[in-house]
Order: C-alpha cells, then structure tokens, then sequence
C-alpha cells in the first residue's frame, strides 16, 4: 500500500480527492519477490537507500508485469541517466522492467 501512503500525505483536502481517484485503481501487492527486487535496486546505489518507495515502486510494477510505470520523480525514477541501468537490474533479477516514464512523454 505504499501508493496509498504517498496519496495520503500533503493537504488533506487534496489528498482526499486523490484517494478517491485511486479508489477506481487496482492496488498491486507488495509480494516477496517484489521486496527481493527492492534490495537489489537499492544496493545497486542506482536509487539511494533513502528513496526506498522509489525503488519498491520499481521493483511491485517489474514483478507485477506492468508495461508502464509513469512518474513525475526524474529524479530516482524517470531519470535517462539511469533508466536503462534500473532496467538491466531488474533483468538481471528476472524480471522485465516496465517502462519508465512521466505521463507527458507517454502522451507526447
């Protein structure tokens, strides 16, 4: 439920407008293969430990299949300096990556 908890914080008027948003969402779970890929992002330092949920994040929509995985965070995420590396730990681990990417440049 790490998604609920970012949704969660900030002003609370907003966050209850975007909880009720994900309501119509599908949660995916957060399994042990899952964490597995988690640790391994992490001690690649390609994400850094304090950005855990950036690469738990990574690591739930890799193992869950997902073919796209949209975020405003260029930073740990949606970074051309690092995607591709993202991408090769988690074949490495198993599992095709999704594709990283901001809502623009899906749209775009």
């Amino acid at each position: 439920m790490l998604v609920v908890t970012e949704v969660e914080r900030g002003d609370p008027t907003a966050a209850k407008e975007r909880l009720a948003k994900l309501g119509a969402c599908r949660i995916l779970p957060y399994p042990p293969d899952a964490e597995a890929l988690t640790r391994a992002l992490l001690a690649s330092r390609l994400i850094p430990a304090k950005a855990e949920t950036d690469a738990a994040h990574v690591a739930i929509a890799a193992v869950h299949g997902m073919d796209f995985l949209l975020t405003w965070n260029c930073r740990h995420k949606a970074n051309a300096t690092i995607v591709e590396k993202l991408r090769g730990v988690c074949a490495d681990e198993g599992f095709p990556a999704p594709v990283i990417c901001t809502p623009h440049e899906l749209m775009v």
